[in-house]
C-alpha cells in the first residue's frame, strides 16, 4: 500500500504562485507514475500533471502547460507541483495520485490506484 499526503494548498491571488507537495510512504518502490489531479465543486476530477517516477518524463494538461511544473525528489519520496501565474479557474482541491502499474496514458484517473486526501487551492481574482 502507498499512502499519499498532500500539503501546500492555500489562498493566493491571481498571478501568484504555490507549491504543492505530496509525501509518499509505504510501498514506494512500486511507484511507476505519480500524478496530480484537481476537482472543483460540482465538476469531475481532472488530470493536471503526471511524472514517471524513474525517468522523470512529464505530461501536462493543456490548461496548465507553461504555468505548472511537476517534479519529484526520489530520495525523499516527494512529488511537487509548482504552480505559477495562478488563475481563478485553477481553484480546486488538488489530489496526488499513484499507480504501480504502467500505463501509456498519464491522464486517466482510472489508471491510478492510490490517492491522497487532497489540498485546497483557492485563487482569488
Amino acid at each position: 500500500q502507498v499512502q499519499l499526503v498532500e500539503s501546500g494548498g492555500g489562498l493566493v491571488q491571481a498571478g501568484g504562485s504555490l507549491r504543492l507537495s505530496c509525501a509518499a510512504s509505504g510501498r514506494t518502490f512500486s511507484s511507476v507514475t505519480m500524478g496530480w489531479f484537481r476537482q472543483a465543486p460540482g465538476k469531475d476530477r481532472e488530470f493536471v500533471a503526471g511524472i514517471r517516477w524513474i525517468s522523470g518524463i512529464t505530461i501536462y494538461a493543456d490548461s496548465v502547460k507553461g504555468r505548472f511544473t511537476i517534479s519529484r525528489d526520489n530520495a525523499k519520496n516527494l512529488v511537487y507541483l509548482q504552480m505559477n501565474n495562478l488563475k481563478p479557474e485553477d481553484t480546486a482541491v488538488y489530489y496526488c495520485a499513484h499507480t504501480a502499474r504502467y500505463y501509456s496514458d498519464f491522464s486517466s484517473r482510472t489508471n491510478y490506484d492510490s490517492w491522497g486526501q487532497g489540498t485546497q487551492v483557492t485563487v482569488s481574482s
